[in-house]
């Protein structure tokens, strides 16, 4: 199994807005950078959509090291999401869960992908190489929409 250390990110200009996600893919010495954007969403959305593109971007199952900034993704994919499931997609609150479709999406991707996910997070704009090249590679997306 190939590892491969990816780093995401999300941006949004206004909340909601037109926003953007980035993904700087790193295995051996090869790179490889993604990035899209959307007209009307939300920065949540973003960081959760780089995530996806990241993980439906991998061929065959690999040991991925995910680093992103975003506790909501973090937490949601490795906390929350149980007890999500477990209501039929209600909060414990009784709510629906935001953004249902994207999580059910990314749930999908990670239960079935075969990849073994050590996800990592670390503090955004705090000089962390991957991470500030994931967040010009999410503006980026922002401004391919503009």
């Amino acid at each position: 199994m190939n590892t491969i250390d990816i780093y995401t990110d999300g941006a949004c200009k206004g909340n909601p807005g037109p926003g953007g996600w980035g993904v700087l893919l790193k295995s051996g010495g090869t790179e490889k950078e993604l990035f899209g954007g959307e007209a009307n969403t939300t920065n949540n959305r973003m960081e959760m959509m780089a995530v996806i593109q990241a993980l439906e971007a991998l061929k065959r199952p690999c040991k991925v090291n995910l680093y992103l900034d975003s506790k909501y993704v973090l937490q949601g994919i490795t906390e929350w999401i149980h007890g999500w499931k477990a209501r039929g997609w209600r909060t414990a609150s009784k709510e629906p869960v935001k953004n249902v479709e994207l999580w059910q999406r990314l749930d999908a991707i990670v239960s079935t992908g075969g990849h073994e996910i050590d996800w990592r997070w670390v503090k955004g704009h705090a000089g962390d190489p991957g991470n500030e090249r994931a967040d010009a590679l999410a503006n980026k997306g922002v401004q391919s929409i503009a």
